[in-house]
């Protein structure tokens, strides 16, 4: 599943145009259209996000409303999975209970890209699995993680980008990525 999900995901950021941004001449020569491939997107998604230490986290909310927060989650991992700790008393593990779906957009101010990661969450309460996945970042804010706090992983199914920066943008009539 991992192998279609990736593949699933860089098909879709297939999908972005490309066009030179004024000012940022510092930045590498924006690739040609013909050039963008799954790997060059998925390198050029990953260093996006990791320039984004505090994306949103967008939920459906019990009033069937978006639902946004900033969280602080690991970089993604090969399959493009996202872990972030977080209260299980919190609103958001109740909403991902309900409908898992979600997404998590990065947006960095210094490129004016963005990335968003579409897919399903699912609640991780398992002692092991939390502590193969813990953040050291995240003890100060859950100083108990046995008992207060839980895991999302966060398992994209599509990928959008979009970086002037490095030659991807959406559609010029659009902007549909």
């Amino acid at each position: 599943r991992g192998g279609w999900v990736r593949g699933a995901l860089l098909a879709a950021a297939l999908a972005a145009a490309t066009m030179p941004a004024p000012g940022l001449a510092a930045l590498q020569a924006p690739p040609a259209r013909d050039s963008l491939t799954p790997t060059s997107l998925e390198r050029a998604a990953r260093r996006l996000v990791a320039a984004v230490p505090f994306p949103a986290l967008v939920t459906v909310g019990l009033d069937g409303a978006p639902q946004a927060r900033p969280v602080q989650p690991r970089l993604p991992d090969s399959s493009w999975t996202v872990w972030v700790a977080t209260n299980p008393r919190t609103r958001k593990v109740r909403e991902i209970a309900r409908d898992p779906r979600v997404a998590l957009h990065y947006f960095d101010p210094a490129t004016l890209g963005y990335v968003t990661l579409k897919g399903r969450a699912r609640v991780v309460r398992d002692a092991a699995t939390k502590a193969a996945q813990w953040d050291p970042a995240w003890d100060a804010f859950y100083p108990d993680r046995d008992r207060g706090a839980v895991l999302l992983a966060v398992q994209g199914e599509r990928l959008e980008i979009v970086s002037a920066a490095w030659g991807i943008e959406g559609d010029p009539a659009t902007c549909r990525p």
